[in-house]
């Protein structure tokens, strides 16, 4: 199950990260924060799609009752 954010969607989010961690951001340009924000964003989605997929073989290989 991959989800992918329209452009407004993962701009809102690359936001909402650079507010969240504007102390450790504000030392880098806008241009870098957003690049920044962006990598990230797409680091989470690349590890909840692995974990799914982990969660998802985990479930077929346990028995059942």
């Amino acid at each position: 199950m991959k989800k992918t954010y329209t452009p407004s969607q993962r701009e809102n989010l690359e936001n909402k990260l650079i507010d969240a961690f504007k102390g450790e951001m504000n030392t880098l340009s806008k241009e870098l924060q957003q690049i920044l924000a962006d990598d990230l964003i797409t680091a989470f989605q690349n590890r909840i799609t692995v974990f799914q997929r982990i969660q998802t073989k985990a479930k077929l290989l346990t028995p059942k009752p």
